[in-house]
């Protein structure tokens, strides 16, 4: 399937350009920034951390138990991390930070729709300093209530510290509860409690208040509320981009930071409509007196959709790609 969306994103490098200058690099935190790693190259995850300002945590599509901290300011690996205690990875696909102080991983990719009985999750507390170390983590075997089933997006609320996964499929997914604690001595098993739409990545407000759910050409942000989604969405201007394949807030809450595969891949900063609320603004941020504006985020031209003539064209080939992709797999 990786072949297919591979194309796919070439297809939407020639035809949607962005739209504007991008932001200066290697100056503040928490903006535009392009992973400068050779060996990240499908970043398919990502997650602020809550332990150092500016550092995104983020891991390959692959079978390497390892998770890279970027630096935002210059898009640099600052720290590799070697899962110790664990088994080999399969399709690691989402990372989350807990109100723990634990990252979570997310082994859950399933690109067959069911060919595995179970998946994964590892999680292991955030380093307190930024180096490359090994760290034990701890391994959660996972089976959801109505049976195997692909996934992209893991995330971790962080009031409650449960754990969700949404589901990925073309027709639509679900949303996965799993239990108020997990155990390593049996199977989490995940409860679906919600439909989505097509998921590759999520992630949850600092406050616990949202949910954001993105997917190839789009994404919403959600109300949550009674442990659920709350509304019907609001999208919120995902850009275009190769292969859209993760995304999370900025810890401060004000900002979503999307991110896609591909090696150099570029991480980008969308503001949230409403975030000039003060119980999501520090002081000294834009929107304080006599703080310094950053440029603002290229708004999409229907309200959060990007462009429909376009988005419709690229979607058509997306389709044909990706369910030709999973029938050539299927077939293996």
């Amino acid at each position: 399937m990786r072949t297919a969306l591979c194309a796919l994103g070439a297809a939407a490098a020639l035809v949607l350009l962005p739209a504007g200058p991008a932001l200066a690099e290697g100056q503040e935190p928490d903006r535009d920034f392009t992973i400068a790693d050779p060996r990240i190259t499908e970043s398919s995850g990502i997650a602020a951390s809550r332990a150092h300002p500016g550092i995104y945590w983020t891991h390959n599509d692959q079978d390497a138990p390892l998770i890279y901290g970027i630096d935002s300011r210059t898009g640099e690996t600052v720290a590799t991390l070697t899962m110790q205690g664990v088994g080999t990875p399969r399709d690691m696909e989402g990372i989350a930070v807990g109100p723990d102080g634990d990252i979570y991983v997310g082994d859950i990719g399933d690109n067959l729709d069911g060919s595995w009985d179970h998946v994964w999750i590892y999680r292991f507390p955030e380093p307190k300093t930024l180096r490359d170390q090994k760290v034990a983590a701890e391994q959660y075997d996972v089976k959801y209530a109505d049976g195997p089933r692909n996934a992209e997006a893991l995330m971790v609320h962080p009031k409650t510290g449960r754990v969700y996964i949404a589901s990925k499929n073309e027709d639509g997914g679900g949303l996965y509860a799993g239990p108020e604690k997990l155990s390593t001595s049996g199977t989490n098993t995940f409860r679906r409690v919600d439909d989505v739409p097509w998921v590759t990545d999520g992630a949850f407000s600092p406050d616990g208040g949202r949910l954001v759910l993105r997917g190839y050409f789009s994404a919403k942000e959600y109300a949550w509320k009674d442990a659920r989604l709350g509304d019907g969405g609001t999208g919120v201007g995902a850009p275009f981009q190769g292969q859209a394949e993760s995304v999370t807030y900025t810890p401060d809450g004000s900002a979503f930071m999307f991110g896609s595969e591909g090696r150099s891949s570029k991480v980008v900063r969308v503001e949230r409509a409403d975030a000039g609320s003060p119980s999501e603004k520090p002081a000294g941020t834009p929107d304080t007196p006599g703080a310094p504006q950053a440029p603002e985020a290229p708004a999409a031209q229907d309200g959060g959709e990007g462009n429909a003539t376009l988005g419709f064209l690229v979607l058509a080939g997306a389709t044909v790609l990706v369910v030709g992709a999973k029938r050539l797999l299927r077939r293996r």
